[in-house]
């Protein structure tokens, strides 16, 4: 059985990353470039890179091909545009870009670190008002939280043998 981060690895053997300040090039050095943010539409809403279009990882494949209830024409017309896939930690992105270029999308990158790294190097976010969010309020939504039933479970000594 794999877990999830063996399944990012993988993908990153097709996907490449790039780090915010790259991002940040990118966007001055290309204005028609997409990027595409696979949080959950609260997530989006709560905070976002200004300009970045929200589409959740659940229906990406769909929304990017016709003739769906999901389609999204911007991104269905996006296959040679320069995409950079975003999400909170890297993670998710670097899924979505891997399933964008099974899908045929030619130059899709995923930011590395994550909106989180955004964040760190002091890069703007918004939220769907478009009133810039404070860094340190972002620090804290981007804050892991893990009730108790999420952490693994504690094993016994007699579960080790």
């Amino acid at each position: 059985m794999r877990r999830f981060i063996e399944l990012i690895r993988n993908c990153l053997t097709d996907v490449r990353e790039i780090m915010p300040w790259d991002l940040v090039e990118r966007m001055q050095q290309n204005p028609e470039l997409l990027i595409l943010d696979v949080r959950e539409s609260a997530e989006f809403d709560a905070m976002h890179i200004a300009g970045s279009l929200g589409v959740p990882r659940g229906i990406l494949e769909s929304a990017c091909e016709w003739d769906h209830d999901e389609t999204v024409p911007e991104l269905v017309k996006a296959r040679q545009r320069e995409v950079v896939v975003v999400c909170r930690s890297g993670h998710r992105s670097v899924l979505a870009a891997h399933s964008m270029q099974v899908l045929g999308f030619e130059n899709v990158v995923s930011l590395r670190t994550g909106l989180r790294g955004w964040n760190d190097y002091e890069e703007p976010l918004q939220n769907s008002a478009g009133v810039v969010v404070e860094p340190e309020e972002a620090d804290d939504f981007f804050t892991t939280r893990l009730r108790d039933d999420q952490k693994r479970p504690a094993v016994s000594r007699s579960d080790d043998q």
